[in-house]
């Protein structure tokens, strides 16, 4: 179920690194190298598989940019912000 854009606001407390904009969420993360990027996106992938929820994302050598939405529901739901919080999580290790 799509999330109306105060609970999405508020849930965003929770994730600094996050922004909600174009009805989506949206995210930059730097890395030393591309090995260390490539490695984190690698990682990513098999929670994404996991969830059976997939980001749309783009690397230019050790930046990775992310957004997350949930095409059925047109928007935001509570899937993005399991998949964020499991993106953080495996970034963080990266770091």
């Amino acid at each position: 179920m799509k999330l109306d854009d105060v609970t999405i606001e508020k849930k965003l407390l929770r994730f600094p690194d996050w922004d909600y904009y174009d009805n989506a969420l949206h995210s930059e993360f730097e890395f030393d190298n591309f090995k260390d990027c490539f490695s984190a996106m690698s990682r990513i992938a098999f929670e994404c598989e996991a969830l059976n929820h997939h980001p749309d994302w783009s690397n230019y050598y050790n930046v990775l940019k992310i957004s997350l939405s949930t095409k059925d529901a047109e928007g935001v739901t509570d899937k993005d912000f399991k998949l964020a919080e499991a993106i953080e999580a495996i970034v963080e290790v990266e770091e």
